[in-house]
């Protein structure tokens, strides 16, 4: 069988425990000022973590209002261009009508809107690239 009834085993204690009964008055005011320094920084992680989730949610939130401002220059642009192209075909078929034999007017008129067209949509790509790098 077991251990006689009379004897009883003694429980093993935790290190924390052990540790306290051990240390002495100084080595336990110290444990809880190191104690107290091991919270503090768990805190201030947890503040960081807080503070950086909510400065991302901010950026988040910038870059998608960027986006929604950039799509609303994009389709202004377009609108304008799509204009200038109108204007050009009409340009063109008035002056061929009119013009007759004299198609260096009509060529000269139509280089002149396509150039300014194509000069105007260079820049909103260029715009909109430098836009998108930063």
């Amino acid at each position: 069988m077991s251990a006689t009834k009379g004897t009883q085993r003694r429980r093993s204690q935790s290190p924390g425990r052990r540790m306290k009964t051990a240390m002495s008055r100084e080595a336990r005011a110290a444990y809880a000022e190191v104690q107290t320094g091991v919270n503090r920084l768990e805190k201030s992680i947890a503040d960081i973590q807080r503070r950086a989730v909510r400065a991302e949610r901010r950026v988040e939130a910038d870059a998608q209002r960027q986006i929604r401002e950039l799509r609303a220059q994009v389709r202004a642009q377009k609108k304008a261009l799509e204009v200038r192209r109108r204007e050009a075909a009409r340009v063109l078929k008035r002056i061929s009508v009119s013009a007759g034999e004299s198609w260096r007017d009509a060529k000269r008129a139509a280089d002149s809107i396509l150039h300014e067209a194509r000069t105007t949509a260079a820049s909103v790509v260029d715009r909109f690239r430098h836009a998108v790098r930063t």
